[in-house]
């Protein structure tokens, strides 16, 4: 049985037991029948969700091992002794078979796959069936025990609510615990890499050429400065230069000059954005911003303008993080309170001096905090940088020339056949760890000036 025709099986035994026990509990409020703690809804959710949960953690449980436990029966059979070693050419020919087997595929590339592909779908059958029966016995079994607790003293309702704060518990563990892994996993191949590449060399060191690598000396080609510079360049010098002034200007445009009507259809069409895929922006940035980037450039006397110019990516970056800086500028201007605005007008200043002198001063901290995380949003940014940006890591401030960046250089590195040991590979984990501790600190601080100017006016 398919896993979508099981789930269907026990939320459907779920909403048995939910009619079952709530029907049952309102038996409970005939006069005869002692009074009781719970409402029949109660009682049906407390069976529902004995009913529901236990299969559902054994199939979640199950989806992770199976596949596991799948190829291991596989690798048992006497056709899996003519599998070369462990490598890509095994693991493409397990794949081939798996698909196969499955049914989602009707040709392989190795006829050794076709050969495996019977013992995968007999094996997946055999597990699949295991699973069926452990999950239905066990929505039978918590149904049935949780039904027969269905009494006019039972707290149902207290033990659904328990119940619904273990869940919400269990999510908040499982985005920390998310959180720790990545940390975890970066510190760790971090620290592989610098145990081949001594720390100072990585960061301070200028020359960047993961290509080609001397064994005796990695870090003497793996000098990060170059990335980090980039980096600065693209997502903080030119990003913020088009973002900041758009961003802070369509801000004071929109609380202080625009109509309300003209408000409520402009504000929306401004953050739309930030809901334009990025993949968009690398379209937009690759096939029109760079070739007029550098045709500018040619008619300004720059002969030697590149088409992956980091002017070309830092335009459309900066367009795509306006709306950062402009929702969290507006917020911190509204929040301004109007007796210092209308004091300021009161007094003979005008709208504008009264922006400049009064408003923009006691909104800074907001704006400050705004400009942070629009700067973590840009330096953290993949796909233009990927389509528009180029490789070469060089430090230059002409924005006609070509430069990288970090995020870049970890899609370089990270999609090859290169060993997943080797100083190149494990480089990329160097540079994510870089940037996490980068955009983590950048965050930190803007929340911290947010909250800070909260603190001031609420």
């Amino acid at each position: 049985m398919s896993a979508l025709g099981l789930l269907f099986i026990v939320v459907g035994l779920a909403l048995i037991g939910w009619l079952a026990a709530r029907m049952r509990a309102a038996t409970f409020r005939r006069p005869r029948v002692a009074r009781f703690s719970a409402l029949p809804a109660h009682h049906g959710w407390f069976v529902a969700i004995c009913t529901l949960v236990p299969p559902l953690v054994v199939l979640a449980i199950w989806s992770m091992t199976a596949p596991a436990l799948v190829t291991d029966a596989v690798l048992t059979t006497p056709a899996a002794a003519l599998l070369p070693p462990p490598g890509f050419e095994r693991a493409s020919i397990l794949s081939e078979a798996r698909e196969l087997g499955a049914g989602r595929s009707y040709g392989a590339f190795h006829d050794l796959a076709e050969r495996l592909a019977p013992a995968y779908a007999a094996a997946q059958s055999r597990y699949d069936g295991i699973a069926t029966a452990l999950a239905l016995l066990l929505a039978f079994a918590g149904g049935a025990l949780a039904f027969t607790r269905v009494r006019p003293d039972f707290a149902a309702r207290t033990q659904v609510e328990r119940g619904v704060m273990l869940l919400l518990l269990t999510a908040s563990l499982i985005a920390i615990l998310t959180t720790v892994g990545i940390v975890a996993s970066l510190l760790y191949e971090s620290a592989r890499f610098f145990r081949l590449v001594p720390i100072g060399e990585f960061l301070f060191g200028t020359h960047w050429s993961p290509q080609v690598i001397d064994p005796r000396h990695p870090g003497a080609s793996l000098g990060a400065l170059p990335l980090f510079w980039g980096t600065f360049f693209i997502g903080t010098v030119i990003a913020m230069a088009v973002a900041i002034p758009f961003g802070l200007m369509s801000a004071i445009y929109l609380t202080q000059y625009a109509r309300p009507a003209t408000r409520r259809w402009m504000k929306p069409t401004l953050e739309m954005l930030a809901g334009v895929p990025t993949v968009v922006y690398g379209y937009f940035a690759a096939l029109t911003v760079a070739p007029a980037v550098r045709e500018f450039g040619q008619a300004i006397g720059v002969s030697w303008a590149s088409s992956e110019s980091a002017l070309a990516a830092g335009v459309v970056m900066g367009v795509m993080i306006i709306p950062f800086v402009s929702s969290m500028a507006d917020d911190s201007i509204a929040a301004v309170p109007a007796a210092m605005r209308d004091g300021s007008l009161a007094m003979g200043a005008t709208s504008s001096e009264t922006i400049r002198k009064v408003i923009l001063p006691a909104a800074l901290p907001g704006v400050v905090g705004g400009v942070l995380l629009a700067v973590s949003r840009a330096i953290g940014e993949t796909m233009i940088v990927v389509m528009a940006a180029s490789g070469v890591a060089t430090m230059t401030l002409n924005p006609f020339a070509s430069t990288t960046t970090v995020t870049k250089q970890i899609v370089d590195l990270l999609t090859g056949e290169a060993e997943f040991d080797s100083a190149k590979t494990l480089a990329a984990f160097a540079l994510g760890l870089t940037l996490f501790a980068v955009t983590l600190a950048l965050n930190v601080v803007a929340l911290v000036v947010v909250k800070r100017y909260r603190e001031s006016y609420e």
